[in-house]
């Protein structure tokens, strides 16, 4: 039985194992376009019209069957019209793809850029913030606790966030990639004595953020009006906007950088 059934089978090339794979790429994006949108039940209309046609096709409903094919040279303008946003999205999808990695180190430029550009308006501003660039060790437990946001990193959106009186400015945002993942979200406080004293809360949670991750956190104090830099259980006080954009580079594209042999932190310097 096999061998009679193997001759049907046709030979499974790798031209043929790329196109199904595209396909199925393009099915999933196509799936993901529409989960949790109302265009899913449109698009559940359109596969009823066409079920509908086949039944009329097979039990030879000749006059629905017309009509039904009479709007079927304009179901592609229908499409266009009706899924203009979703399919907008979904090239949008295929588009932030990091093709060779190019594209990648682009967009991790520009979120670099923006949050620059965010930092330096609120400094002249007087603006507290605290900024959390996740990396490779995800901060899921931290992004649950505050508000769900997952936008584009921009400079305004930034700066609102944290614009003094908002109801968002209390908290820390979590940066994942090219997305803000939420913003309000609770960190975990550095308590060793040492330190404690000397620097406020939002340092201390900057600190604690990078205890166990490989995040780096950027702090604005709004009183002296100075950034801060937290990485691996260590703050970089008063640093430069220069400063500031040559660690972030550095820690979005996961080159080593010139800072990483970082001195021991002060706390750790006075345990007996």
């Amino acid at each position: 039985m096999p061998q009679i059934l193997l001759p049907v089978i046709p030979k499974l090339t790798l031209t043929a194992v790329i196109d199904i794979l595209a396909v199925a790429v393009l099915i999933y994006q196509f799936i993901l376009m529409l989960r949790g949108r109302r265009a899913i039940h449109v698009f559940g209309g359109l596969l009823g019209l066409v079920v509908l046609y086949l039944v009329a096709a097979s039990l030879r409903l000749n006059l629905l069957r017309s009509a039904l094919a009479a709007l079927a040279p304009y179901t592609a303008i229908a499409l266009i019209v009706m899924f203009q946003g979703e399919i907008r999205g979904l090239l949008t999808r295929i588009g932030r793809i990091r093709w060779l990695g190019l594209g990648g180190q682009l967009e991790r430029r520009e979120v670099v850029d923006e949050i620059v550009l965010a930092v330096q308006q609120m400094i002249e501003d007087k603006t507290g913030a605290l900024i959390v660039v996740e990396r490779e060790i995800g901060l899921r437990t931290f992004i649950e606790s505050g508000v769900a946001l997952d936008a584009v990193v921009s400079r305004d959106l930034l700066c609102s966030i944290f614009h003094h009186g908002g109801q968002l400015h209390d908290g820390a945002v979590i940066i994942q990639g090219d997305r803000i993942a939420a913003a309000a979200c609770f960190l975990p406080l550095h308590t060793h004595p040492v330190s404690v004293r000397k620097i406020g809360t939002r340092h201390r949670a900057a600190i604690g953020v990078t205890e166990g991750t490989d995040a780096l956190a950027v702090v604005l104090s709004e009183e002296r009006g100075q950034i801060s830099i937290a990485w691996r259980e260590d703050l970089e006080q008063d640093v430069s906007i220069d400063r500031l954009r040559e660690r972030l580079i550095h820690h979005a594209t996961g080159r080593p950088a010139r800072t990483d042999q970082t001195p021991e932190p002060e706390w750790r310097r006075a345990q007996p």
